[in-house]
Parts: C-alpha cells; structure tokens; sequence
C-alpha cells in the first residue's frame, strides 16, 4: 500500500483537494519521517513542527477557489534564505542563533501558495562550498548511500527529497548549488534563468550568478514550484524574462517541437578525466533524445578552463557576506580561506576578472549559438564521499570542488537556465546525472524537454532503501540502510 510520502507533491495536492488526506495528516506523516531520519541524512538545521502544522490548518481551513496546484503540501526552505521568526544559520555557527526579522521573496510565495514548510534545511558555510559539512547540523549525505555526501550548497533539501522527508523543496544555485545535489541524490534540481525568481528583498544581484529555484523528484513537481517562485518583484536587479502562458507546469505537460541539441563532455573549468559513468549518461540522454525525433550534434565546451581564473577571483569576492567581527572565529577553515582571497581583491582586480569572463560567455555563447539546448555531465565523477573535500588544506578543498564539478557554473556565469536531471546510474546502483540546459530566458523549451526525456527513461520517481526504513517512526538506521533501491 503506497504511503503519503509515496506520492509526487502534485499527487498530495490533488489528494487534499479530493478529500482523501488534509494537509495537516501530510504535515504530521512528513513530520514523523523527519523526526525518524532527518538527523540521519543531516536534512535539517531548524525542524519548525508547530510551525507547520498551524500552516497546515491554515490551509485546510482556505476556501476551495484559493488553492493552487500545490497547496497544504510540505515542502522546506534552505537555511541560506531568510525566514521571519526562525532561526537562519546561514550553515554557520558564526549565526547560530540569528532569527531574521524578513522573509525573503521566495518564502512570502511559497506561503502565499499555501505550501508548509517543515523547517530550514542544511547547507554549506555561507553556501561557499558543494558539500554540506559544517558546524550547526549533522553533514547532509546522499539517501541512496549514507557514506556520501548530498552535495551543496542545498545538500540538505536534497537528501530531505531523496529520504522522502519533503517532496519538494526550495533551494539556491550559485555555481551548482541545485544541480550538483540533484546529480548525487537521484533528483531533478532546476536553476532558472537569471531573473526569473526574485532574490530579495536583500542583496544587490551578486553579479548575476546565484538564484532560487525548485527541488523535486518529477520534473512536473519541479515546475509546479518553479511557477510558485517565479514571481515578478519591482526593483530586482535582472529583468524578469516572460513566463510562458499557462505556466511552467502548463509546458511541462507539452511535447517540444524538433529541437538541435548540442552535446559536449569535455570539462569547461578543469582539465580532469570524466568518469565513465557520467559520459554513459550523457550518452543514453543523446540517444533517448535523438530516437524522440531531436537532432543531436557534437560541439565544442562554450568555455575552458582559462575561464576559471575569472571565475575563481569572482567566487572569492562573494565569500565576504557580512560576518560580525568577533565571529569571524567561528568559521569553517575553507570559508576564511575564500574570504582572505577576497579581502585581498583590489576593485580593478575584480573589474578585470568580471569583465573578461563576460567577454569569454560572449565568445562561447557564439559557439554554441545554433542550438536549442545543451547536454554534458553534471559532474565529472558520480559521487564523492563525506568528509573527502573538508579532509584536505583549503586550498586543495577548493580546487578539488572545481575538478569535480567543472561544468555547472559556467552556466551560472551566462545566466541561461539549467537543470540536472537523473538519467544514469553507477554498477552500483547511485545516480548519475545530465546538465541539460537552454537558451536565456526560454526555460520554456528546456522544462518541456526535460519531461520530454523523463518519459522516455521510464520515469525517474525512484527511491533508495532507506525510503521504506522510516515507515515506523523512531527507526535506529545504519549506514548500510541508505544503499541500494527500494
């Protein structure tokens, strides 16, 4: 018998609007799988469990024309972003205690919704780094084996997806921050188009690179949540692009037209072997792509590792996020170490880099220029264990992080949508994932697609072991729950 996690975060909604659960018996069975496993896989820093179930009456209590797709379903919200009234780490024992007076955008939309949030789910030091390892919460690590980690920044909200401890979740993408979670945990995690989701009301833009964006096991969940975020804000730094009618939702139900699609595996900001496994991935979304009717063709990487200086030099301008002086201690050894490089900047060193990297995006967006989507790995090996990054001196942790995944934050640097999605998988049974990415500002074509190749790979709604351990709440699991699927 399927239980209430069981089902896709579109298939919770359509049963509270039939009557067949209310959001409050969502909340609690969610609730209790968290309380079972949330420590295990290290998914939350703050669990708000009052919180969300007076959300949860609130929602059942709304009149049945205010609901929308995904109203009274659980959900969760990185603990990068701001949330009035509930502790906001920043995954840094620096703010261990800090509570924010301000939602940010994103937060008032998911309420707004009516989704209810569980509570703040783990992430990186300031969201410097692609694995979940730090001080204010247990380090997130991936359902599908307990001995890897679940990415970063928003490691957390995916092992809370993949544990099925939320079916959806709210996350951030700055250099992968989405996608590389995505890839390790057997998820679809979507960076939109530079614009499209607010990221106020704090901040001034961040050169561009970082924004919100959905977490989710199907494709259409995910742009379900993505029409929920994809909110125009007056005042935001990047011009919204215009959202398609009927919604993301709407086009993710769509079959696209004939696409060319452009397939590369060449690593952009590193010179580093693939493993085989990431280039069989890629090359079963090429085939699975070319037989739905789709011309597939080789290309050149649009950048190369001569563009990582650039991007390196702005990483380390945006490590100096405000730190009260006397908590400059607390930090993680990495974070001082980004932040070092950053105080050592001079404006004109910045200006330069910034400037150079966009005339590289210029020259390799002309390379690439006839095609309508981009396909490469998300990462240049499939998993990574915990602790392997934060075991080395900071400066090899950095440089590692770029030789495992050299390929997500270009498309950070030029603004154009990106999703990971869970097309491989290892001998072992863990997942692989593609980069599928579309031009600026036609997010459109790329969710269409994106559903488009989930349907031919059979559906990608699948589960590790430890999905079925918490079904009795209060379980004592081990790390050998966490492998293999259910």
């Amino acid at each position: 018998m399927a239980e209430p996690h069981d089902l896709t975060a579109l298939e919770q909604a359509a049963a509270i609007r039939r009557g067949e659960l209310s959001s409050l018996e969502l909340v609690d069975h969610h609730l209790r799988r968290v309380d079972a496993l949330a420590d295990t896989v290290g998914a939350f820093v703050t669990v708000t469990a009052e919180r969300a179930r007076a959300a949860a009456r609130a929602a059942d209590a709304a009149p049945a024309d205010a609901r929308g797709p995904l109203h009274g379903v659980p959900t969760a919200i990185k603990d990068l972003t701001l949330t009035a009234g509930v502790r906001t780490t920043f995954g840094s024992a620096a703010f261990a205690e800090f509570v924010p007076p301000v939602d940010a955008d994103v937060v008032r939309f998911l309420t707004a919704a009516g989704l209810v949030s569980l509570g703040k789910t783990t992430t990186s030091e300031l969201g410097c780094s692609l694995y979940s390892e730090g001080r204010v919460a247990p380090p997130a690590r991936n359902p599908w084996d307990l001995a890897y980690t679940a990415g970063g920044s928003s490691g957390g909200a995916a092992a809370a997806v993949a544990a099925g401890l939320a079916p959806v979740a709210q996350g951030s993408d700055g250099g992968g921050s989405l996608r590389i979670p995505a890839a390790l945990c057997g998820l679809v995690g979507y960076k939109p188009s530079r614009g499209l989701v607010s990221g106020g009301p704090l901040g001034f833009g961040a050169f561009g690179l970082p924004t919100n964006g959905p977490l989710g096991r199907t494709v259409t969940d995910v742009a379900a949540l993505l029409d929920v975020l994809a909110q125009p804000v007056p005042g935001e730094p990047y011009l919204p692009p215009a959202a398609p009618a009927g919604g993301y939702l709407g086009v993710a139900r769509a079959v696209p037209g004939r696409l060319r699609i452009g397939r590369f595996t060449t690593p952009m900001l590193a010179d580093e072997p693939v493993h085989p496994d990431c280039v069989a991935a890629v090359d079963r979304a090429a085939a699975l792509l070319a037989d739905a009717g789709h011309e597939v063709v080789e290309v050149p990487a649009p950048l190369g590792p001569e563009a990582w200086p650039m991007f390196e030099t702005v990483w380390y301008a945006l490590a100096l996020a405000p730190v009260p002086a006397d908590r400059e201690g607390d930090l993680l050894p990495l974070t001082r170490f980004l932040r070092e490089r950053g105080e050592a900047l001079g404006a004109a060193r910045l200006m330069a880099a910034l400037g150079e990297l966009q005339a590289q995006v210029r020259r390799g967006v002309r390379r690439t220029a006839g095609c309508d989507l981009l396909l490469c790995p998300t990462l240049a090996a499939p998993q990574a264990p915990v602790g392997a990054f934060a075991a080395l001196d900071p400066a090899e942790d950095f440089d590692r992080q770029r030789r495992f995944s050299p390929y997500c934050a270009v498309f950070n640097v030029t603004g154009d949508p990106s999703v990971s999605l869970p097309v491989g998988r290892t001998a072992e049974g863990l997942p692989v994932g593609v980069l599928l990415t579309g031009r600026y500002g036609d997010d459109a074509t790329l969710i269409a697609t994106a559903a488009q190749l989930e349907h031919c790979c059979g559906g990608w709604d699948q589960h590790p072991a430890i999905w079925r351990a918490a079904d009795s709440a209060n379980v004592n699991i081990t790390s050998e729950v966490g492998r293999g699927p259910s």
